[in-house]
């Protein structure tokens, strides 16, 4: 006999809602929605992206709201357009989550920026109503901020210099007795045998605007190369600072802890290790179907924190972590084809990561 729960009962059991403001952001301008308990529409604005907009902004929204109800703010973008009013609001001892993403079906009724930001606030109204669901906080300044500036910054100037390379040798392709030259050399020597060759004003035009842009993607990359390797001498102190311990870790290098790091932000932010391995896709979903009972890669999640995790695992079976190498074994007795072992090894890693960041991670 299946017994009903009353919906009654449970709707008292139910937390008491708040006040939502939800903001839409984009460079020059902020809309604001305002809903209440019930999640009904009650009022509208749009204000400059500027401090003096955040402060109208704010003052608007205490205006709007009956003094002694419960409010907080869901913020689109708290990391990128919506950095500014984060930071604003945060600093005024608001309460601040990530908006919801948005779906996909949702578009099919039309897009605006008040669209947009009711979106937002009725998300996070339905996620605060549900016990079993947790709003996504911000991600922190300060320490978490600086260790993303460094990462985003070494990506631009590995991409900047894969580029380059590549266009040296392109160049090099039509360079004739330079080739020859440099042939067999590694890019490196290649490089400096370049950046210090001469003019030759004999030279036919052609041959000298090759050697000056030659010369200018060798100095180029060198300059590129010196900027990477400051770059990882940054990483690993801030590492150091922010979480000790963590770069003793087997298959944890500077730039996979503060890729760990920035996504792990600050004590409170993930609930639980499953919620990390689901920020990272590294939780697996199930897809069973009648007689089959299976699971599924997760595609979704924080790439670049799910390549860290891979990178950590791979870099323990390639060095014969003796703890990596047992499961690998036991798992492949098991029938396990090395694909499922790996999503296996990455679910494993990433639960003892969390637990050692909860531990060692500094607080700020």
């Amino acid at each position: 006999m299946t017994i009903l729960a009353d919906p009654l009962a449970r709707r008292r059991r139910r937390p008491p809602s708040a006040w939502v403001i939800g903001v839409d952001t984009h460079t020059d301008t902020h809309a604001a929605t305002l809903i209440d308990e019930l999640g009904t529409i009650l009022a509208q604005t749009e204000l400059p992206a500027t401090p003096t907009g955040y402060t109208q902004l704010q003052a608007w929204a205490q205006t709007q709201v009956p003094a002694g109800q419960r409010m907080f703010w869901s913020v689109e973008g708290t990391r990128s357009h919506g950095h500014g009013l984060t930071r604003h609001l945060l600093t005024r001892g608001h309460r601040v989550v990530e908006a919801p993403k948005p779906e996909a079906r949702r578009r099919r009724n039309g897009k605006s920026d008040p669209r947009d930001a009711t979106h937002a606030a009725q998300a996070a109204l339905a996620t605060e109503r549900d016990p079993t669901e947790r709003h996504a906080e911000p991600r922190a300044d300060g320490p978490r901020e600086a260790l993303r500036i460094l990462l985003v910054t070494r990506r631009h100037d590995t991409d900047m210099r894969t580029a380059t390379v590549n266009l040296f040798k392109s160049l090099l392709l039509g360079a004739g007795e330079l080739r020859e030259t440099l042939r067999g050399l590694t890019t490196t020597r290649q490089v400096r045998t370049v950046a210090d060759l001469p003019d030759d004003p004999s030279a036919d035009l052609e041959t000298r605007i090759r050697l000056q842009a030659l010369r200018r993607a060798a100095t180029t990359i060198a300059d590129l190369d010196r900027a990477i390797t400051a770059n990882e001498k940054q990483l690993r102190t801030q590492v150091q600072q922010a979480c000790p311990g963590l770069l003793d870790l087997p298959g944890v290098g500077p730039i996979t802890a503060a890729v760990l790091l920035t996504a792990w932000s600050h004590h409170g932010r993930v609930h639980s290790e499953a919620a990390f391995a689901a920020l990272g896709g590294i939780s697996p979903l199930e897809a069973s179907s009648g007689r089959v009972s299976r699971h599924r890669l997760n595609r979704g999640g924080d790439r670049t924190l799910n390549s860290a995790v891979h990178t950590i695992v791979t870099t323990r079976r390639r060095m014969k972590h003796t703890p990596t190498n047992d499961y690998i074994t036991r798992r492949t007795t098991e029938g396990l084809n090395p694909k499922e072992i790996l999503r296996c090894l990455k679910r494993y890693a990433i639960r003892n990561l969390y637990r050692f960041l909860q531990a060692n991670a500094v607080t700020t």
